[in-house]
């Protein structure tokens, strides 16, 4: 039970799946710990350094986390990873002798922390592909739909609902790819002792036997190791994770940034979930706040912060090592994870219960489509002779005039006094006036690049 008398961090309880907070746990921590403790005597025991029964109880015994016995220890001893080596000797009385046996702190946390990276890369990898699949049945779903397309926050030419959301799609499956490969390239410290030079294990096993060693270690944790390393790791691993965590909360942000803008009245063509007694504003009981897709730009900008703090980790992790990243390590790899974590599950949520409001659709349209279909007769009048730049202020004199009109709150006018104009219809008639200014259909290939992007991200996420 959350203990709600002292500060707790929002992602201990607020934000954040369970199967990530679970992940990042102090208790899950403990039992990768423990499972490196065992993988490690039982590599020994080859080398007749641990007996096997002695590697066996500490198997027997490897689940038995007992944290508030382990806080009780560091409390004395200012040191939680020697904490957890007594709390496990106690509970492996055959084994606990040799807990630890030649290795330094930084080859047990380490590897633990590369473990948990790849952990939760997986479990972002895993919210990632759901969100996409939404997407992409949104994306079918309204390919075909019509809007007006906005440059500069100015209604620009039409485009399709299905292909707007297809660029946050595209946008999602490079950020797919990018966390895809950053997995696929985790690598733990191995067992290199105090300066990573291997000297205390060479001390027990000689320096021929070191690379068979380490091979043997990487094959029972399933992990791949640097080659190179100090007391630690290179910390550049942790900044290049945290970066492609950020670039998928920028994505994300975008995504909400833009619903924002589209939930507002005036537009209105795109709203989150609402719930039936769900509150908008404590003064204000008809706001219908875009509570959501805030959180998700919140969080975002908090993550966008955090690789600067891991750049700075390597930057200054002078020499073989320094202690000086370690305190904001148990902060800012957590939080990465939980907050791109929340951000997704949030994205997932809006887009599932997404509200499309196709009369705002078509009403925009209808009041600034069409502006865009200016260019088209502008294009046609030219091809069939006329100056363009006649024919260009011809029309923008026509267009200005529409715009005052529109100000007003009438019926944009535009279509019919380009069909009446006297200097156009030298060089076009009424009927092709007509057509040209049908907006609707001046969509290019749109809706077919919108559902060749689905199928790109179908094709990218079976190759999981």
């Amino acid at each position: 039970m959350t203990d709600f008398t002292a500060y707790q961090s929002p992602f201990t309880w607020r934000y954040g799946s369970s199967k990530m907070r679970s992940l990042w746990s102090e208790d899950h921590k403990r039992r990768l710990w423990r499972q490196i403790w065992v993988a490690l005597a039982e590599v020994q025991s080859g080398y007749e350094l641990v007996r096997p029964e002695q590697a066996a109880d500490l198997r027997k015994h490897m689940e038995e986390i007992d944290l508030p016995r382990a806080l009780e220890i560091e409390s004395e001893i200012q040191h939680d990873l020697m904490a957890e080596v007594r709390t496990f000797a106690e509970q492996a009385t055959l084994g606990g002798g040799i807990i630890h046996f030649g290795a330094t702190s930084m080859d047990v946390e380490d590897n633990a922390d590369a473990l948990r990276l790849r952990q939760g890369l997986e479990l972002t990898l895993e919210a990632l592909r759901g969100l996409l699949r939404t997407l992409g049945l949104l994306i079918d779903k309204y390919a075909d739909t019509p809007l007006i397309a906005f440059t500069h926050l100015q209604p620009a030419e039409p485009s399709t609902l299905g292909y707007r959301l297809a660029q946050y799609a595209q946008d999602l499956l490079e950020d797919y790819q990018r966390i895809k490969e950053e997995r696929g390239k985790i690598r733990g410290k191995g067992f290199k002792g105090a300066v990573g030079t291997g000297a205390s294990y060479a001390e027990l096993i000689g320096v021929s036997e070191l690379a068979n060693f380490e091979r043997q270690l990487s094959e029972k944790l399933v992990l791949p190791f640097y080659p190179v390393a100090t007391q630690t790791y290179p910390r550049k691993q942790d900044y290049s994770v945290l970066a492609a965590l950020a670039g998928l909360g920028q994505s994300l942000y975008k995504m909400a940034f833009d619903l924002r803008l589209l939930q507002s009245p005036p537009i209105g063509e795109l709203s989150e979930p609402f719930g039936s007694k769900q509150v908008g504003s404590s003064a204000m009981p008809f706001k219908r706040n875009p509570i959501r897709a805030e959180k998700i730009d919140s969080l975002g900008r908090y993550l966008a912060q955090l690789p600067r703090v891991a750049w700075d980790n390597a930057a200054h992790s002078l020499l073989e090592r320094t202690l000086d990243d370690s305190a904001n390590r148990r902060t800012i790899l957590p939080e990465a994870f939980l907050a791109a974590d929340e951000m997704l599950k949030t994205a997932q949520g809006i887009l599932s219960g997404l509200r499309v409001d196709e009369h705002a659709l078509a009403r925009n349209l209808a009041v600034y489509g069409p502006f865009a279909a200016t260019e088209r007769v502008l294009m046609a009048a030219v091809k069939a002779g006329a100056s363009r730049q006649e024919m260009h202020e011809v029309i923008r004199e026509q267009s200005m005039q529409a715009w005052e009109t529109v100000r007003g709150g009438e019926v944009n006018p535009l279509a019919e006094n380009l069909a009446e104009d006297p200097e156009i219809l030298k060089f076009l008639s009424v009927e092709q006036v007509r057509e040209l200014m049908d907006y609707e259909s001046h969509l290019g290939d749109a809706p077919v690049r919108a559902r060749k992007l689905v199928e790109m991200a179908e094709r990218e996420m079976r190759n999981e």
